[in-house]
């Protein structure tokens, strides 16, 4: 793919970059690796004076949305924190990486090297801003989302963290091992930063998606009252004409935002995969960690303590949870990472709580909630069963468990979900029942490493799921456009 943009360079600090007057469009563009200049047709732009509308800020994100996303796999990101493409740290920007890595090649697997960081950093220098860049667009593109308060906080959000990311130069010193050092740590600072701040960005989205529902109820979108948008002289329709204009507005929905949602989350998660590893190679190791991944996740002792989680979550709620017996391949370990698959134990088990409890009767004789756990020497996944016997779901709702617009909360947690502490992916501190997010999500963080969610559920009975995660570890990540 040719690349339209060479001569912009990060000149100083605050982010000014030198963009010559004539880019040229053509294929015969040279390559972001061409050296800038500055000359006196050089006009200096600094992004961080200029509205995140201007049309020099959104013609950057555009040149960055056009460029192609690197996707990665669970063995790569391995690999990379052990050290083990570092031969492939080429002398591009005048020397220097070659010899550093000789000379750290017999330092310990165990701990990220300077160079190994310098590798990670540079990587998401340039994967970064594109991946953020690509959410942009489509954060400015989704049919009716667009317009709510909340999404749009969140596309400034992204703004911001883009902006951010190409605050710092392209490319660290390649001959001053001390300038490197410098170059990584100011981007680590920076990394941070733009970590914390996505961290509420789910309960954002979520919020989002409550405007959006809050609107269609009242058919603010049929020319009504808007909490994204309002405007006088709006026409006002009859009850009949504001019902049929809800059921065409939701059965739209159904696709263009659930489609655009998925995007989303799954570019989410593979933002904070990228960040999240780059920033605990940077820590201290730990034993069988490489980063956030553990190479000997057990899937047993997961499972346990989401089970201690959701118990505590149900008997805060009902006074009582019912027992969870786990059964099958109990000392099985293979690599992965423990917080996704933590996160998808506990919404499936919380799911399941919550059935039994309501569907028998609080102070009732429970039936067990049943774990099982298979695996085999020749099987390609790892697969965790949760049955329940909490009277399963109807058929008519099956597809709807999926949606993003759909929820079994009452309004009123609805509303107190929405002003929860946002800080925070998923918490314990939440309720059983909240937002409507959390299968749809579980089966992102499945599908994110090639695995999958599935559900199967036999109305008056019951409800079995299975988590399918991949053993090898060499899916590549499923990157959105």
């Amino acid at each position: 793919m040719t690349r339209t943009i060479a001569s912009i360079s990060c000149i100083n600090t605050p982010f000014q970059i030198t963009c010559l007057r004539k880019l040229s469009t053509s294929s015969s563009s040279s390559t972001d690796s061409t050296p800038p200049h500055t000359t006196d047709s050089a006009a200096v732009v600094d992004y961080t004076s200029l509205p995140h509308s201007s049309p020099e800020i959104q013609a950057l994100i555009d040149r960055h949305a056009h460029k192609p996303q690197t996707s990665a796999s669970l063995q790569t990101l391995m690999k990379t924190g052990r050290g083990e493409f570092l031969h492939k740290m080429s002398d591009t920007h005048g020397g220097g990486y070659a010899s550093v890595a000789v000379d750290i090649s017999a330092d310990d697997e165990s701990e990220a090297t300077p160079l190994v960081l310098l590798q990670v950093a540079s990587f998401l220098r340039r994967e970064l801003p594109i991946r953020l860049a690509h959410r942009i667009q489509d954060l400015s593109r989704v049919p009716l989302l667009q317009d709510m308060r909340s999404v749009q906080q969140v596309k400034e959000l992204y703004t911001t963290s883009f902006l951010e990311i190409l605050s710092v130069d392209k490319h660290p010193p390649s001959r001053e091992r001390e300038g490197q050092e410098e170059w990584e740590i100011q981007f680590a600072k920076i990394l941070e930063n733009v970590y914390e701040r996505h961290s509420s960005v789910l309960v954002q989205m979520a919020r989002g998606a409550f405007e959006l529902r809050a609107a269609i109820r009242r058919g603010a979108l049929l020319g009504g009252d808007d909490d994204g948008c309002e405007g006088e002289g709006q026409k006002t329709l009859s009850d009949t004409e504001i019902q049929i204009g809800r059921d065409a507005v939701e059965f739209e929905l159904m696709e263009s935002t659930h489609a655009f949602l998925d995007r989303f989350y799954i570019s989410r998660i593979g933002i904070r995969v990228l960040i999240g590893q780059y920033l605990s190679l940077r820590q201290p190791p730990v034993e069988n960690y490489v980063g956030i991944i553990c190479s000997k996740t057990s899937p047993y002792e997961i499972v346990k303590r989401a089970i201690d989680d959701a118990a505590f979550m149900c008997t805060r709620k009902y006074g009582d949870a019912p027992e969870v017996i786990i059964t099958g391949r109990l000392d099985m370990t293979f690599p992965y990472v423990p917080t996704h698959l933590h996160y998808i134990m506990l919404e499936l088990l919380k799911n399941s709580m919550r059935a039994t409890v309501e569907y028998h009767g609080i102070d009732a004789d429970y039936p067990p909630i049943k774990v099982v756990i298979a695996d085999g020497s020749d099987n390609e996944d790892v697969i965790i069963k949760v049955s329940d016997e909490g009277g399963g779901i109807p058929r008519s709702n099956m597809k709807r468990i999926w949606s993003y617009l759909f929820t079994t909360a009452d309004p009123e947690i609805q509303e107190g979900m929405v002003a929860f502490n946002e800080n925070v992916d998923h918490s314990i501190d939440s309720p059983l029942a909240g937002l409507g997010y959390g299968l749809p999500i579980s089966r992102s963080y499945a599908r994110y490493f090639g695995g999958d969610l599935s559900i199967m559920s036999m109305e008056g009975y019951g409800t079995d799921c299975f988590v399918y995660l991949t053993r090898l570890g060499n899916t590549r990540e499923p990157l959105p456009i």
